[in-house]
Parts: C-alpha cells; sequence; structure tokens
C-alpha cells in the first residue's frame, strides 16, 4: 500500500473511533464527514447541551501536497499524537492550526 493511501486508512481509522464517544448530561453525538477525493476529513459534534444547540468541528484534516495537515483539534490528548502512535511520522503531520512562524518549535512539519 503506498504512503498516502496508508495515511487515509489510518486518519479514517483513528476518526472513526470518535464516532462511538458518548457525552455526558449532554444529548450530542459525533458524525463524520470524510471525502477522500479530496483528502478531507472531519468529525462533528451536534447535538442539544441543554437549551443550547451544539454544531462544531471537533478535528477537521487533510491530506495536501503529501502531508497530514491538522487544522482543528478540539480533542483532550491531541489527535497528533494519536496519528504518530499509528504510523505517521512527525515531519508529515502539519499542526495547521498554528501560525506559520510558531510551527517550528512544534516538534511536527512546518509545511
Amino acid at each position: 500500500m503506498d504512503r498516502l493511501n496508508n495515511y487515509r486508512n489510518i486518519i479514517r481509522k483513528i476518526l472513526t473511533s470518535y464516532l462511538n464517544i458518548s457525552y455526558a448530561n449532554a444529548d450530542i453525538r459525533n458524525r463524520a464527514a470524510f471525502d477522500s477525493e479530496h483528502d478531507e476529513y472531519l468529525i462533528i459534534s451536534e447535538g442539544w447541551q441543554e437549551k443550547e444547540h451544539l454544531h462544531s468541528c471537533l478535528i477537521h484534516i487533510e491530506i495536501m501536497n503529501g502531508k497530514v495537515w491538522i487544522q482543528c483539534d478540539n480533542t483532550e490528548d491531541g489527535i497528533a499524537n494519536e496519528l504518530v502512535q499509528a504510523g505517521i511520522p512527525k515531519e508529515d503531520i502539519v499542526l495547521g492550526f498554528h501560525e506559520p512562524d510558531v510551527r517550528q518549535y512544534t516538534g511536527f512539519a512546518v509545511a
């Protein structure tokens, strides 16, 4: 399996595990939006917490120019760590939610 297909499979597998999360005191579910043609992978949280409607991005990952770009990460432990543990090297992961001049200090790819 080539490198990018391997990355796609890892991303889908990890993000799919977020669909089974249950939230205390809230009627919220996580939904997946995977677009393999454009290499966009999202987990969206949607539902109700008391009388407030919640609809927000939990995770947004793109594959661009051979790198895995994390555009949004609202997880507790950091999705980048899960990607590394699953076999994607840090030099192929960009923390896109950080400013470009800050990325050099993250231990991950700059771009």
